[in-house]
């Protein structure tokens, strides 16, 4: 990969609470995000020069297939300047911000916005889990009946039968999560749990559980970019983006193939060289748990641990709060919520505030680097889109 002209920072960042609101248009919900991130950031909104915006199923719940990110932007009063969209199914506002990072460190732009959106709440269960569906390849999967939920069990039945694993500790990453949810006032769903009722929530693909799964739900989440000069000049309080991997999976060998290396393993690799640091040197995580068992695969893929020893590390307390490697502060996916399009720059938002020192009764201690990974889709056994984000304070 070759080197980058400078380096890019976060100086703003703004999001609304997740959840379900009927009363809300998907514009509404963009419109406070960006204003936040603006706000918060310190620019004029005439800095802004280019705009990545992340959504991924409003086409195919509203018919607004095309020109979404303008459409909306329009409504908050942004026109004249590069609107780009980045449909890129769980990882869609991700993928923005990495388009909007590197159009800074490119050199191209001094200012840009990345912001996801992303309403799923429309009261037609089955037509959000056929656009949901749209995130595989549709043809020899998603209208096979291989659909997320059950993908996501079958890995769980074989990192069980592969490590050792339990039902329980499944259940443990979940109430975890939701105590963390608690603290978060973003987070939909404010509730702890136990792992009796983890356990017996209804069972959705065994082994997952209704309360091992993110929720439906509405949200958006924006991030303000700029170079370090721009920064400067702001006196902003920003966080520096140390290093950003992305990739597809390796799909189709890797169903075939479980010792090749995974999407996010070859996007954690990725980061962590353009970083020139290790899975060693992270202070937190935010880690893309849509089910709760992909909190441990992903931990292990991430380097933070050998395999099989996801499961102790959460036991021993190391992946609380207040632990030596706090996982998901802001409650996770299956209790923060999962509006798709908006959930990589919520992930974002969570891991700035982190290293501000921002996150109140959630905070970790004293925090330098914050590790954020964020996938969509699923083709081949393998996600269709990963990224792994690192920022520094």
């Amino acid at each position: 990969m070759n080197k980058l002209a400078r380096q890019a920072v976060v100086m703003g960042v703004g999001m609304t609470k997740f959840g379900k609101q009927s009363n809300r248009s998907i514009k509404d919900l963009a419109r406070e995000a960006t204003w936040k991130a603006i706000k918060d950031a310190g620019v004029s909104p005439r800095d802004i020069q280019v705009i990545y915006c992340g959504n991924s199923m409003e086409g195919l719940l509203s018919g607004q297939e095309d020109v979404r990110g303008q459409v909306v932007m329009k409504d908050i009063g942004f026109a004249g300047i590069p609107i780009i969209n980045t449909p890129n199914a769980c990882g869609s506002s991700s993928t923005a911000f990495r388009e909007a990072w590197l159009a800074i460190a490119s050199g191209l732009y001094d200012v840009a916005l990345a912001v996801g959106f992303e309403k799923l709440y429309i009261n037609d269960t089955a037509k959000v889990n056929r656009a949901l569906a749209s995130a595989t390849d549709l043809e020899i999967e998603g209208n096979m009946g291989a659909f997320l939920p059950g993908l996501y069990a079958m890995e769980a039945k074989r990192y069980m039968f592969e490590t050792g694993c339990t039902k329980e500790q499944f259940a443990k990453i979940t109430v975890k999560n939701h105590k963390n949810g608690c603290l978060n006032p973003y987070a939909q769903i404010q509730q702890e749990l136990t792992v009796e009722e983890v356990l017996n929530s209804k069972m959705v693909a065994s082994p997952i559980t209704l309360y091992m799964c993110s929720p439906i739900g509405d949200g958006a989440a924006a991030a303000i970019l700029c170079s370090e000069r721009v920064a400067a000049q702001y006196k902003a309080n920003s966080v520096m983006i140390a290093g950003i991997g992305m990739t597809s999976g390796g799909y189709p060998e890797i169903g075939l193939n479980r010792n090749m290396p995974t999407a996010t393993q070859l996007a954690a690799r990725e980061a962590f060289e353009m970083a020139g640091i290790g899975p060693e040197d992270v202070d937190f995580a935010e880690i893309h748990n849509a089910f709760s068992p992909a909190e441990f695969i992903y931990f292990e893929e991430l380097g933070f641990c050998q395999k099989g020893e996801a499961p102790r590390y959460l036991e021993e307390g190391k992946t609380q709060i207040n632990g030596t490697i706090p996982i998901n502060t802001s409650g996770g996916l299956e209790s923060k919520g999962h509006p798709v399009g908006a959930t990589g720059l919520a992930m974002i938002h969570e891991a700035v505030i982190q290293l501000r020192r921002q996150a109140g009764p959630r905070q970790v201690n004293s925090p330098r680097v914050g590790l954020v990974q964020n996938g969509g889709g699923s083709i081949g056994g393998d996600a269709a889109i990963m990224c792994v984000h690192l920022l520094t304070k």
